[in-house]
């Protein structure tokens, strides 16, 4: 009796922790046999403030180029040991995105055709920020002579998704509040992964920023849509229990026709929740009629609480 009362003492001020490196395990029978009694908390690599954290950097000193070490080599961990020798990062990289796609992609799902689900993923990577389709898809890599179909590009898509390498924004109707099933957008877990396999290209350097904010915004507690208001988009909208905020995210607004094309997207919305551009603009202007004008450094180093826990 003495050691069953010891052991129900024990259940009860222990913590269990199951990890596992994609969602197969949680739609499994395991989730069912949990239901309502577990948390999930989903892993990403390192947000910038985090970076900073874990490479001792200090927050008032060479954040730009701090920032630029980000969005080329990405927000692994591991990158904190060997972020002084480059010649080792490329290697890290690779073994990371070769064992997600070999051992929880290929060998898992069983997939007979490893070089098309390659080239998928470099079609992705490369359409970072732009509207996809699994139709668009297909037919280009059937014109460059992988010929495969809508149904297998979606189940690639799926399986992508189901290892947390691949994140999908749907499509939101500002008008007729509603959420759309074409042209959404996908955005990859680690801009690192993209920059291993594309080379680093500074003319993707919008879409990089982008692909940044979104996984903040999700780090932060958000549910993030593309909006769409008639023929125009913006970028995000981020809903929370508590709030809804509307961003456009570019590297520059010094530009006059990029801040009128930026600012068009958030005026023509037709409601008064938070609106902000980011941006890497340092400037004295802060407001645009209302609509906040944030320098995107200062945005990822904001001190609003943060959470990535789901019930």
């Amino acid at each position: 009796m003495g050691k069953s009362c010891e052991l129900i003492k024990l259940i009860k001020n222990t913590d269990i922790y199951i990890t596992g490196s994609n969602a197969y395990m949680l739609s499994s029978e395991l989730s069912t046999l949990l239901a309502g009694r577990y948390i999930e908390i989903q892993m990403m690599p390192l947000s910038f403030a985090e970076y900073l954290d874990f490479n001792a950097c200090e927050r008032n000193r060479d954040l730009t180029a701090r920032f630029n070490e980000y969005t080329r080599w990405g927000g692994f961990p591991g990158l904190t040991e060997i972020r002084e020798h480059v010649q080792s990062i490329s290697p890290y990289l690779n073994g990371i995105y070769n064992t997600i796609i070999m051992r929880d992609v290929i060998q898992r799902n069983s997939v007979r055709d490893p070089a098309l689900l390659e080239n998928v993923v470099r079609f992705l990577c490369g359409n970072i920020g732009n509207a996809v389709f699994t139709k668009r898809i297909s037919d280009y890599l059937t014109s460059a002579g992988r010929k495969t179909t809508s149904d297998t590009i979606d189940n690639y898509l799926k399986m992508l998704k189901n290892v947390f390498i691949l994140y999908r924004a749907r499509r939101y109707d500002l008008k007729v509040k509603l959420h759309l099933k074409t042209r959404e957008k996908f955005y990859l877990v680690d801009t690192g992964i993209r920059n291993e396999l594309l080379g680093f290209r500074n003319s993707d350097y919008g879409f990089t920023l982008e692909n940044i904010v979104y996984f903040e915004l999700l780090r932060r507690g958000f549910k993030v849509s593309i909006g769409k208001l008639g023929a125009l988009e913006v970028d995000f909208v981020a809903t929370r229990s508590d709030k809804i905020v509307y961003y456009q995210v570019t590297a520059s607004m010094l530009d006059n026709s990029v801040r009128k094309r930026e600012l068009e997207q958030l005026r023509g919305i037709p409601d008064n929740y938070e609106k902000v551009v980011l941006s890497m603009d340092r400037t004295p202007v802060t407001d645009f009629d209302g609509i906040r004008n944030v320098n995107l450094i200062d945005f990822l180093l904001s001190d609003e609480n943060i959470t990535s826990a789901k019930i």
